[in-house]
């Protein structure tokens, strides 16, 4: 099982990688969805990079509109 997610640490950090996350304190899950393989996931994340951030905003709204940390929900 693979996943494809969206880091940040408010609304106008929208993603984030390893060296960014530490630097910048980007703590917060704000968005994910599961994928059925590696490969997929990959795919996914790699279609995601290429968006504006403004759809990624969108993306992380549609299912979590006040930004929470959902990693709660799902430990």
């Amino acid at each position: 099982m693979a996943y494809v997610y969206l880091l940040a640490s408010a609304r106008i950090k929208s993603k984030a990688a390893a060296g960014f996350t530490s630097r910048y304190n980007i703590d917060k899950l704000v968005w994910f969805e599961q994928a059925d393989s590696m490969a997929s996931a990959i795919t996914r994340e790699k279609q995601i990079k290429e968006w504006k951030r403004a759809w990624k905003i969108e993306l992380i709204e549609k299912s979590n509109p006040y930004w929470n940390d959902l990693y709660d929900g799902i430990a």
